[in-house]
């Protein structure tokens, strides 16, 4: 059974040298990996893609199944996953949760791996 990776707070946009730059420490190369495998899964990837492109920028998770035609819960254990990594802003409006896609986490996260690759 694979050994489970520790707890760590992902909750801001992860920030170290480009992994171009030379070897990573241990602590920075934990930081990329857990925010990687957090979207390292199709449903997640769709996730983000959705809600890219949604109007106004954020999605219900109901919206959310509807579009991927899963269960809310499913929906909602993913959106889960990608708000621990820091990539998803949930808001509870009333009786709705609104979810958004963190730009800065995500560029933060493309710049690590190339520093080349917003420029």
């Amino acid at each position: 059974m694979p050994k489970p990776l520790p707890v760590i707070d992902m909750s801001s946009p992860v920030c170290c040298e480009p992994v171009a730059a030379g070897p990573v420490s241990d602590e920075d190369a934990l930081q990329i990996a857990l925010r990687l495998k957090a979207i390292a899964d199709p449903v997640r990837v769709k996730i983000v893609s959705f809600l890219f492109s949604a109007d106004g920028g954020e999605k219900t998770s109901g919206q959310l199944a509807a579009k991927l035609s899963l269960g809310e819960s499913t929906v909602s254990h993913h959106l889960g996953q990608l708000r621990k990594a820091g990539l998803v802003i949930s808001d509870r409006r009333g009786m709705n949760v609104f979810h958004r896609v963190r730009p800065d986490a995500l560029q933060a996260l493309c710049v690590v791996l190339d520093p080349n690759c917003c420029t």
